[in-house]
């Protein structure tokens, strides 16, 4: 029998809205989203190769997720720099909802990795750092945590990032699809889609989330290490969230209520206000105008072709023209 949510008294959060969520009786929170036409704005203003939207779209998912869990207003910006094809990845989620991204790529040694079959998330990336950035304000200090990039996904990247630096233990699940839609009369109609789901396990008890040592730690060569055995609710939650299939995470007529009450109906799950997102970019003309106004008279000389300078947003694409 189908799940009616209507007959639980859910409603659904629908696309481009972040679920908080929680299984009290695991001791996990987490998080979970469907992105749609946000997601198609950002990426069908840029004319990326497809390896490069999808990865970017699985960035983007990413970010929604970790970005919508600030507390206070400020500002959460994922950025890669690797020496792969793609060199940068840059993700900014500004409070309440605003989100923008873009990429920096070599389309001729994309389009190689293409040709031979081998355009996978990892070798797109190379090797390097993914930064994640969290600003308070122009009068707190700035918080980054760095997680090298050496070959390993984006959910392995969540997954070390909280390990090392929160030391929380966390499950992440991404996906990105495309969806092909038809008008009567009209040929398919391509747009993405994507989710992603993110569990923590959080206990009163801290010591009930000890995880082992990290490797290769600074133990003498030859030493045995250090295990922990996992407590069993976090080991059933991660368990659950492994099942979670990609085409469960990028159909729209699978809603994040529907996936969470079939991961975790067994346990009960809490589910919190959703949080919507917006394709919103924070670039202005007067924010350009006092960028411009900082370059010397010669740079401003070399700037300007046909007496004009043309100004264009990587997050964007928003053109801005002024005179000398």
């Amino acid at each position: 029998m189908a799940l009616n949510l209507d007959d639980l008294g859910i409603t659904p959060a629908g696309l481009d809205a972040v679920r908080p969520f929680a299984v009290e009786a695991l001791d996990v929170r987490g998080r979970a989203v469907a992105l749609g036409p946000v997601l198609e704005n950002i990426i069908s203003r840029h004319d990326y190769p497809e390896p490069v939207s999808r990865l970017l779209a699985e960035a983007i998912v990413l970010t929604s997720l970790l970005g919508t869990s600030l507390k206070f207003d400020g500002r959460f910006t994922l950025q890669t720099q690797t020496d792969g094809p793609v060199s940068m990845l840059v993700v900014d989620f500004s409070t309440p909802d605003a989100i923008r991204a873009c990429a920096t790529f070599d389309r001729e040694l994309v389009e190689e990795l293409m040709a031979g079959g081998k355009a996978t998330q990892e070798t797109l990336l190379g090797r390097g750092h993914l930064a994640m950035t969290i600003d308070q304000g122009r009068h707190m200090q700035r918080y980054q945590g760095l997680v090298e990039l050496d070959g390993i996904s984006l959910e392995e990247v969540a997954r070390r990032y909280f390990e090392r630096s929160e030391q929380i233990p966390t499950e992440v699940r991404l996906s990105v699809g495309e969806l092909f839609t038809r008008k009567e009369g009209e040929g398919p109609v391509k747009s993405w889609t994507a989710g992603g789901i993110l569990v923590q396990f959080l206990p009163e008890a801290p010591e009930r989330a000890k995880q082992a040592d990290l490797d290769p730690g600074d133990a003498p060569e030859g030493a045995v290490p250090h295990e922990v055995e996992e407590d069993d609710a976090w080991v059933e939650a991660k368990v659950l969230v492994e099942t979670v299939k990609d085409i469960e995470l990028t159909d729209p007529e699978v809603s994040v209520e529907m996936l969470l009450f079939r991961l975790f109906h067994e346990r009960g799950v809490r589910l919190f206000e959703p949080q919507p997102l917006a394709d919103k970019c924070s670039c202005s003309r007067e924010k350009i105008e006092g960028v411009l106004a900082g370059f010397s008279a010669e740079e401003v000389e070399h700037m300007t072709v046909d007496g004009k300078i043309v100004v264009t947003c990587e997050f964007c694409s928003s053109r801005y023209e002024f005179d000398r």
